[in-house]
């Protein structure tokens, strides 16, 4: 089964297991996604998966914090550089100022929807477009500019690294303060077991991770410091 699959699957499971449990209680489920914009299979898993969530009316019982950082790094100087490059630092930090001026997380959420969706389309540069298609201000383009953005996302960034257990690859999810995989640890029920996911193939693709691992950031030739500029 692909990681994807993986993921997606005990995601719900877990959601369909622990949220009996809340539907008559005041406090809500705790999840919260560290991503970052330009990794296909946090798109993949936003676009596809994690926006069921809204579709279905779960989220009126689950607090959904999103933490776009991921697989980043501070530099000596004080920039950061990003696994995808300088567009992703820009996109991770627009996202950030959008969270911080929407905190509704029904409008944040449909703004880094769209980032996300135009992404796997291979279209990210046409990001801006999104605070008319999610019907916000373009505000948080103000806040990148002035710096405030970096500011906020240099927050989330010593966030991501105080994470224990540490995070090791995106998409990460937490759910009640524990990663997935660790969060639920008995024996799934016997529907669930049954449960078969299939994949087709034609024997030719190239395996392809998937994850985006921190290690394949900082090793790869491609990345690109940080370069604040106006946009």
């Amino acid at each position: 089964m692909g990681f994807r699959k993986l993921l997606t699957f005990f995601f719900f499971l877990l959601l369909l297991l622990i949220i009996p449990s809340y539907c008559n209680a005041s406090e809500k489920v705790s999840v919260a996604l560290y991503y970052e914009t330009l990794c296909p299979y946090c798109a993949d898993f936003i676009v596809n998966h994690l926006v069921k969530l809204f579709q279905n009316g779960l989220i009126s019982i689950i607090n959904l914090r999103l933490v776009p950082w991921g697989n980043a790094w501070l530099n000596s100087d004080g920039s950061f550089s990003c696994q995808h490059g300088s567009d992703e630092c820009l996109l991770n930090t627009i996202d950030a100022c959008t969270i911080s001026i929407y905190p509704d997380v029904n409008r944040h959420f449909a703004f880094i929807h769209c980032v996300e969706r135009l992404s796997l389309q291979g279209r990210h540069s046409a990001w801006a477009n999104c605070f008319e298609m999610s019907r916000l201000g373009t505000t948080p383009i103000d806040c990148y500019n002035s710096g405030n953005g970096n500011v906020i996302e240099g927050k989330y960034g010593r966030e991501t690294a105080q994470l224990k257990p540490p995070l090791r690859f995106v998409p990460w999810v937490l759910v009640n303060n524990q990663p997935l995989q660790e969060a639920y640890k008995g024996q799934p029920p016997e529907a669930c077991r049954s449960v078969r996911f299939t994949i087709e193939s034609t024997g030719k693709e190239k395996p392809v991770p998937q994850v985006c691992r921190a290690s394949e950031g900082r090793n790869s030739s491609h990345y690109q410091k940080h370069q604040h500029r106006k946009v």
